[in-house]
């Protein structure tokens, strides 16, 4: 499956993208590196690679026998050990959800190829100085975080060879999720693009119909005033639709894998809590030789708490951008001056120009039945890509720390309370004894006094 588009050949600057395929350029070269880009990627073309191909059911092969063997060697044969129940659970969940995300990945190579065409010829409309804006932010992201997680394979080398490739596994599994979070991330980066690009071409369409100015300074505008505006309103309209088109082709592309990486984020978040949490209070729960993260707790929940911070900006900046054409429609339709368009309901059009100036009203409001129509939202399986997924994390991390107060409490503050409290009940009875006694002294006393 081959499709091409007729573009120029440029140069390839790091951070200085000036096309698709610059600007996605790492991303793609880590992808291949990994096993999970099975694509040929030409300035003018997007394709199947069959060497491409055949490496990737090699890795993602590989990848899923040797995690079969992990889970064996842990729940059945023992031979690798958990400190914990809860250390086994961690362990289990993270090798499951990875290979959940490599078999998506693999099952959707189509789909995904099906996309990426897609987004390359909704993208090749933008002009150069957007992707050199993005390719700073994009370039940045993709390079560091993959430098990052490469950093931590030191950590991974132990004595025991199978505790050492389990590790290997749990890493090829967090740059699997991560490199294709960040592919997420930057196609939704390029659909907010061209939305913003929208938005643009909408303003000045908006500053040619209220203000009436000439597309045409020719003879042709006495006759018939703005002769492009209904082909320029037309275009925008097809454009629109072939976004959106893009980003639902995104959410059904990458939502299974979404929801995979955000379930592992909210585990890992609060396993690394409750670990850290149990370790405050003197109890060892997991064995820090078998993580693969330098300063386990405050790596693993920075790393995880930025990356879905970062996909969360990303889709609720596209989301509000997407909004944002609907807006720019209808104040072209409020802030309209011609007199025809108001008055076309009165009295139909009777010269050339209030005829062409009705048809783009009609097109106005057919665009805007089209953006109201259009759920432009990003979505996977249900779950909202937006700023409330960065809420559900505080959540989280606020219900942990009420349990490490409630264990703090439980385990302090209720026996030293109860403790007072026996104490003062015990000076009360022994005061309350004390009075009764001496009452008793004083009544003796004066009996024998008056009776002698």
């Amino acid at each position: 499956m081959k499709f091409e588009v007729s573009v120029y050949r440029k140069k390839y600057f790091l951070f200085r993208a000036k096309d698709y395929c610059s600007l996605m350029r790492p991303c793609f070269v880590i992808s291949c590196i990994l096993g999970v880009f099975p694509y040929h990627v030409t300035p003018t073309s997007l394709s199947i690679s069959k060497f491409g191909y055949i490496y990737t059911t090699f890795v993602t092969g590989l990848y899923v026998v040797h995690v079969f063997i992990v889970l064996y060697q842990t729940d059945v044969s023992r031979i690798l050990k958990y400190d914990s129940v809860p250390g086994m659970l961690q362990g289990n969940f993270y090798f499951i959800l990875g290979t959940a995300v490599a078999v998506t990945t693999y099952y959707n190579i189509h789909r995904r190829l099906l996309f990426l065409q897609q987004l390359y010829l909704v993208a090749s409309r933008l002009p150069s100085e957007t992707f050199n804006k993005l390719s700073k932010y994009i370039h940045t992201k993709d390079i560091f975080g993959f430098l990052f997680l490469i950093g931590q394979m030191p950590n991974i080398l132990n004595r025991s060879l199978v505790l050492t490739l389990s590790k290997c596994s749990l890493l090829y599994a967090t740059l699997i999720v991560f490199i294709m979070d960040m592919l997420y991330m930057n196609c939704t980066c390029i659909i907010k693009e061209c939305f913003i690009r929208i938005n643009k071409n909408l303003e000045n369409l908006q500053r040619v119909v209220v203000t009436g100015e000439p597309h045409l300074l020719r003879r042709v505008y006495h006759e018939k005033r703005n002769p492009l505006l209904l082909i320029e309103l037309k275009a925008i309209k097809m454009r629109h639709q072939q976004v959106s088109d893009v980003l639902q082709q995104l959410n059904s592309t990458f939502g299974s894998q979404i929801i995979i990486t955000s379930l592992m984020t909210f585990a890992e978040v609060t396993f690394s809590l409750y670990f850290y949490i149990l370790q405050t209070i003197d109890k060892k729960e997991i064995n820090l030789e078998k993580q693969i993260w330098y300063s386990y707790f405050i790596t693993s929940i920075a790393y995880y708490s930025i990356k879905l911070g970062l996909i969360a900006w990303a889709c609720e900046t596209a989301k509000n951008e997407a909004a944002e054409v609907g807006i720019r429609i209808h104040e072209v339709v409020i802030n309209t001056t011609d007199k025809d368009i108001k008055n076309e309901v009165k009295r139909p059009p009777q010269k050339v120009h209030s005829f062409d100036y009705t048809l783009s009203m009609l097109q106005l409001q057919l665009f805007s039945l089209q953006v109201l129509h259009r759920d432009n939202t990003f979505t996977s399986k249900g779950l909202t890509m937006d700023a409330s997924l960065v809420t559900t994390v505080r959540i989280i991390i606020l219900i942990n720390r009420r349990k490490h107060y409630n264990v703090s409490v439980d385990s302090n503050t209720i026996p030293d309370f109860l403790t007072l409290v026996q104490t003062q009940q015990r000076n009360q009875r022994n005061i309350l004894t004390r009075e009764n006694q001496s009452e008793k002294t004083d009544d003796g006393t004066s009996c024998q006094t008056v009776h002698p």
